[in-house]
């Protein structure tokens, strides 16, 4: 539902202007845990993956035609250790990879690939990370895709300008604030630590793209740009640039 929303498609619209075009795109969706880690289809003109139900019929009805992603399916596989090899597959990007590049990139003229999450441990994710970081020195985009917060069962008013419940509103504060300080440990404790748990995240998918954006940082521990906060239903959209 982000696409009919002019303010959050607005938001989006303006972090694009604000980066460099980059030379390709690595994303990381909550919608795709699966080990070993696991690329997408590079072929140009992939079809989506409409991962989704009871929607209007123009959702599955988009496209998003990128171009070839070889030579960045082949950087990727030569980050990983032998022991660990990138799998290949004829996936599609699924909507939580393809939404949000519909709306920054609508030209769909950067070559593009999504990477399945292997795991929900926030540690190896970091690492994954890091094993990452050197594409952005090529001018590769590394974005995770998820949800600040993604308590659906728990929302009683579906509206998009909903009051944010409780669990959702303390556990964005308790992430921005240990964002603001670089604090990846207790980042990597939600689960214990973090209030609004587990209605924030009953399932943690939605949250554990974090750590490997964190991961690919120049420094992990760094402090963080908001660039977008406030809530759409009652769930925090708060999103982040790290340096």
């Amino acid at each position: 539902m982000l696409l009919d929303d002019e303010l959050w498609t607005s938001q989006l619209k303006s972090i694009a202007g604000q980066i460099e075009k980059p030379k390709a795109i690595l994303i990381v969706s909550a919608h795709w845990e699966s080990a070993p880690v696991t690329l997408s289809s590079p072929v140009a003109g992939t079809p989506l993956v409409y991962d989704f139900s009871g929607f209007a019929k123009k959702f599955f009805e988009m496209t998003y035609e990128t171009p070839d992603a070889t030579e960045l399916m082949n950087l990727v596989a030569s980050m990983m250790p032998d022991n660990e090899p990138v799998f290949q597959s004829n996936r599609g990007l699924d909507h939580g990879a393809w939404v949000p590049l519909k709306v920054m990139y609508p030209n769909a003229d950067i070559p593009v690939l999504q990477m399945s999450m292997p795991t929900s441990d926030p540690a190896r994710l970091l690492e994954l990370g890091r094993r990452l970081q050197p594409l952005r020195d090529q001018g590769v985009l590394v974005i995770g895709s998820g949800f600040m917060t993604h308590g659906l069962p728990y929302l009683r008013d579906w509206s998009t300008d909903a009051v944010a419940p409780t669990w959702s509103s303390e556990f964005d504060t308790w992430a921005a604030e240990a964002l603001a300080k670089g604090d990846v440990e207790t980042l990597s404790a939600f689960k214990s630590k973090a209030p609004g748990m587990p209605y924030a995240h009953p399932t943690v998918e939605h949250f554990t793209p974090l750590f490997i954006t964190l991961g690919a940082a120049q420094k992990a521990d760094a402090p963080v740009e908001t660039l977008i906060d406030g809530y759409f239903m009652g769930l925090s959209k708060r999103s982040i640039l790290v340096a």
